[in-house]
């Protein structure tokens, strides 16, 4: 029995390749070429952020292998002391991190967990900190008047005092 081929049946694909191709690029035959985001704009957006940072934020605590690797990274220049790229290191510590058992994992997990939790307390207080301070802030914007409306009667009452001291000087003129 044959399958009639025509616009409603879909067609075969035998190729991984072409079925992943949408379905207007496989009627055309093309490939469209991909559309590059503008670096410009990534840039103004990523230099943004970086200036946001907060110096007095407290960082992040190393995971469990980057407690190992402190104390690996000692044991490894000594043994190997001509080696100086870090990247051999850490090559070097990864291959040894993944053939310990849990086990050995343990006390490095540990010291990470404790690691975490004292940076959980800084970040409370931190974030406590970071709180009053927008709160204190809010509190000085609040008081009085705007900038806008200060700037407004400042000026009102230069002229107010201009125009009194134009009416001085006419009444100096009628006295001579």
């Amino acid at each position: 029995m044959k399958v009639a081929k025509g616009k409603g049946a879909a067609p075969r694909r035998d190729n991984k390749k072409e079925a992943l191709k949408p379905v207007e690029d496989s009627k055309l035959g093309k490939r469209k070429a991909a559309v590059k985001p503008n670096k410009s704009t990534k840039k103004v957006a990523k230099k943004d952020e970086v200036a946001k940072k907060d110096p007095n934020k407290p960082k992040r605590p190393p995971s469990a292998f980057f407690v190992f690797l402190e104390e690996f990274r000692k044991v490894y220049k000594e043994e190997h002391p001509n080696v100086k790229a870090v990247s051999a290191v850490g090559k070097a510590g990864g291959e040894k991190w993944k053939s310990m058992s849990k086990a050995e994992k343990v006390p490095y997990e540990t010291k990470a967990a404790k690691r975490k939790l004292d940076y959980e307390k800084l970040m409370t207080a931190y974030n406590k900190k970071q709180e009053t301070a927008a709160e204190e802030e809010d509190d000085d914007v609040g008081d009085g008047e705007s900038e806008k409306s200060k700037s407004e009667v400042s000026h009102e009452e230069e002229e107010e005092t201009a125009e009194d001291d134009d009416d001085e000087d006419d009444d100096d003129e009628d006295d001579d």
